[in-house]
């Protein structure tokens, strides 16, 4: 029986929820509300059965109406959401939001926390370890300066199972991979460590091209192998810089040079292992 197929990172929201700090209209095509009826012809015309949803907001508000959508809506698989993960109480809120087993994760926005050294707190410690006993996953959204204290967290937290969000948001622009080629060896080197081949073209700059993408998808492959490799759009964020379509084949070519098994992992059987299976999902 074949894995599913999987796009294991998108989002959906509505504006007028009022809770998106970052999505203002200087962000033009995307500053709109993108509901479920928008997203299914693009994954029905790649052959897509499942997504996994990730939060946009910093708030449990949004990560309840991801749910209450994702309840709604088959084709989404699970829910990777938030929650104060240095709130006294962060356990007992992680323990509420587990009960629903759509939820297989969660995301602290790292890239919008100004202490570049966040992940590296001990105030963190008791949320984890509740992430830990509800087999959630911890996705990571990190750039390179993030990186050493990364580290430092999957150091503390050996059992704690993590997702790097986008390749870790190589900077394309500037063109300097020497760092971040550095930092994603180290995060590789932990097992339990696994990372989103997603997010890619909203760091390259508008002209961006296969050759552009290439050695970042290369050294992704080299570090942590296409078993832990997995594939997502970050539909509609995506659109800043190329639809859904171009992202999907753009995929697939850079990893032309995996066979039929590595491209089945990469693009589904990983993220349903991952993310859903120790959840009792698909």
């Amino acid at each position: 029986m074949n894995p599913l197929r999987i796009d294991a990172h998108q989002h959906l929201w509505q504006i007028a929820r009022g809770d998106y700090g970052w999505l203002t209209p200087a962000l033009g095509p995307i500053h709109r509300d993108f509901t479920p009826d928008d997203l299914a012809p693009l994954l029905a015309r790649h052959g897509i059965d499942r997504t996994i949803l990730v939060q946009a907001a910093p708030t449990e508000a949004e990560t309840r109406f991801l749910l209450d959508t994702a309840a709604r809506t088959p084709l989404i698989a699970g829910v990777v959401g938030w929650v104060d993960v240095e709130a006294p109480d962060a356990p007992a809120r992680i323990a509420a939001l587990a009960a629903d087993p759509l939820l297989v994760g969660l995301r602290p926005m790292v890239q919008d926390i100004p202490d570049l050294a966040f992940l590296a707190r001990p105030s963190l410690a008791p949320a984890l370890a509740a992430m830990v006993a509800h087999g959630l996953v911890f996705d990571a959204l990190i750039k390179t300066p993030h990186i050493p204290a990364t580290l430092a967290l999957l150091a503390r937290e050996p059992q704690l199972t993590v997702v790097i969000d986008h390749g870790a948001k190589p900077d394309l622009v500037a063109g300097d991979l020497g760092p971040w080629r550095e930092g994603i060896k180290a995060l590789a080197a932990h097992p339990g460590t696994f990372c989103k081949l997603s997010g890619l073209v909203t760091e390259a700059a508008p002209d961006w091209s296969l050759e552009t993408l290439r050695p970042v998808v290369d050294h992704l492959l080299l570090t942590f192998g296409p078993d832990r490799l997995i594939f997502g759009s970050d539909w509609p964020v995506v659109t800043l810089r190329a639809p859904y379509d171009r992202w999907f084949d753009a995929a697939q070519t850079l990893l032309g040079g995996c066979n039929e098994d590595e491209r089945a992992a990469i693009f589904g059987g990983t993220a349903q292992r991952v993310y859903c299976a120790r959840r009792g999902r698909l």
